[in-house]
């Protein structure tokens, strides 16, 4: 039987394509690694969450001023007024969020901790209620969600200052890893040797 086809060409030449570049893969993946650990070590300072909430509000502002300028470009009338009032709620909540990051790093820590106690105990739930292949892992993920929630609220508002930052860190290490791993089984046999 062959199964050489079109699909499994393109998806030859993608690869190749992708294995050009492993090397840049490669380096993505050291730096972001190296970021994710001098996010953690700063996150105890609170420097990564004031940026990373301050960065935040400069999304929002910049969402909030390109809904703004679309609400115009609608060309409804009956579309305009709905995108122009959230186009201004953007604006002036990311407005807020520039002008007081520290505050809002601790609101949106609250936030997080209720989201991860939430999301635990549904996940729980689930799991002791449902029969399904691999229950045991959404169990175990539910639990440390809700207790990570619970230790982020047993610690707020001081955590504000710290949670996200860490966060930040923990997943710039891992996607770091995961960019190095991509890289290394993209290497081409020559480079491999």
């Amino acid at each position: 039987m062959n199964t050489f086809s079109p699909s499994n060409s393109v998806l030859a030449n993608e690869l190749e394509t992708l294995r050009d570049y492993w090397g840049w893969f490669l380096v993505l993946g050291i730096v972001m690694v190296v970021l994710g650990t001098v996010a953690l070590g700063w996150s105890c300072l609170g420097t990564v969450t004031i940026a990373a909430v301050w960065v935040f509000g400069l999304f929002l502002l910049g969402c909030g001023i390109a809904e703004i300028v679309n609400s115009f470009w609608i060309g409804r009338w009956s579309g305009m007024l709905i995108h122009l009032l959230l186009g201004a709620l953007y604006a002036l909540v990311g407005v807020l969020v520039i002008d007081h990051p520290a505050t809002a790093a601790v609101q949106l820590t609250l936030l997080i901790a209720i989201w991860l106690m939430v999301s635990g105990v549904f996940r729980i739930i689930y799991s002791v209620s449902e029969h399904f292949t691999g229950r045991g892992w959404v169990l175990l993920n539910g639990a440390v969600s809700l207790l990570l929630g619970i230790l982020i609220y047993k610690q707020w508002p001081e955590s504000g200052f710290w949670v996200i930052g860490l966060f930040i860190g923990i997943d710039l290490i891992f996607n770091g890893w995961a960019w190095i791993m991509l890289s290394l089984g993209l290497r081409p046999k020559a480079a491999a040797a």
